[in-house]
């Protein structure tokens, strides 16, 4: 918070490397240290954005920019060119990719969901066999979102086998581990980024679980530069001498001209806790998670309807609760003041989820959300 405070003191405007070389030299360096904590080559340049949608967006720009020619140009409206384009994403993805779609001028109709498995996956079968399908009806594939850490589930998709299909197909390959990606830093869970280093980019957030205060989103790219080509628009009063200098102008890599000071704060937190802080309070939270998981299933009233890779715990009535009933036990724990959990729906069910990830939560916070939701059940 202090880092918020000051940087709203200093009021830097990071649109450019003249109007803030501090802002943009410092978020240079707390990315690399981000970057080399959760696994990724360094051949990866990362730029912070408000938002994991926004990161999407951006990425997603940059894959209709590597596909699509002169498309910053001439656009996409009533070229023959292009008859029509497809982005594939799991069933579980987050909503953000179509909004993405949306405003990019795809259309939803471009988006084509692939069926996931039983543990909530992308099937990388279904992925391969859906772009030969779309490719032999005329239609151009241009970017795969995959992800580490789904919403809903927290389910991590097969990215070695999707990147391989997408490097045979010469499609985009954007991974979204906006929430788990941080997790990679923690020993015995660096596969959840295993062939990572084969996308073109990847969106963490460290304002979901790396205690920083939102809003701070880093998208990591391996071909900055095609983001660059979408974005890069330079008017005569924006020009400066350190264009030939080698520096850096951070309102070239998006939409967006001004920018806030958010590296700061990112800085901050990485200076204060350090690399072994991080990793045992990350480590910490699984362990409290896995903790609840074992209540849920060993209870004759609850049971569990997910895998628990991290610290989201997804579980539900035994039998055949409906959501009305589940739909009450939220809102009476909730009620309490003492937790707040949330809730999804899994294969069509309505599913009670647990989150951990604020620094000051222990077993005993745990306990009391099995107590509370116990005594909720009952009534």
């Amino acid at each position: 918070m202090l880092a918020e405070f000051l940087s709203a003191a200093l009021n830097q405007q990071a649109m450019l490397w003249r109007t803030s070389p501090a802002a943009t030299e410092l978020e240079e360096v707390a990315l690399a240290w981000l970057r080399r904590l959760i696994g990724l080559p360094d051949a990866f340049e990362g730029v912070i954005y408000d938002t994991a949608s926004i990161s999407t967006l951006h990425a997603i720009a940059a894959a209709r920019e590597a596909a699509i020619p002169d498309v910053r140009v001439a656009g996409l409206a009533g070229r023959r060119d292009v008859a029509g384009v497809r982005v594939y994403c799991s069933e579980h993805a987050h909503s953000s990719v179509d909004k993405s779609i949306i405003l990019l001028g795809l259309g939803r109709d471009s988006l084509r969901r692939i069926p996931a498995d039983e543990q909530f996956r992308m099937r990388p079968e279904m992925l391969a066999a859906a772009i030969a399908e779309d490719r032999a009806a005329g239609r151009l594939p241009i970017a795969v979102v995959a992800t580490v850490g789904s919403t809903s589930s927290t389910s991590v998709d097969p990215i070695e086998a999707i990147a391989a299909i997408c490097a045979r197909e010469g499609v985009w390959l954007h991974v979204d581990a906006a929430y788990a990606g941080v997790a990679a830093m923690v020993p015995g869970y660096e596969w959840i980024l295993r062939g990572a280093d084969r996308a073109d980019s990847l969106v963490v957030n460290p304002h979901k679980w790396l205690f920083t205060p939102f809003d701070l989103s880093a998208l990591y790219c391996r071909r900055m530069d095609v983001v660059r080509q979408a974005f890069s628009l330079t008017p005569e009063y924006l020009k400066t001498s350190e264009g030939d200098a080698g520096v850096r102008n951070l309102m070239d890599t998006g939409i967006q001209l001004g920018r806030r000071f958010r590296a700061l704060k990112l800085w901050m937190v990485l200076r204060h806790f350090g690399a072994e802080g991080l990793r045992s309070r990350l480590a910490e939270h699984m362990r409290l998670a896995r903790i609840f998981a074992g209540w849920v299933d060993s209870s004759d009233r609850f049971e569990r309807v997910a895998p628990v890779p991290f610290s989201v715990v997804c579980f539900r009535l035994r039998g055949n609760g409906d959501d009305a009933e589940h739909g009450r036990i939220l809102d009476t724990v909730n009620a309490s003041g003492e937790v707040f959990l949330s809730h999804t729906k899994l294969d069509g069910r309505y599913v009670l989820r647990l989150a951990i990830g604020n620094i000051n939560t222990t077993e005993r916070h745990v306990a009391r959300a099995w107590e509370l939701l116990n005594s909720a059940a009952q009534q």
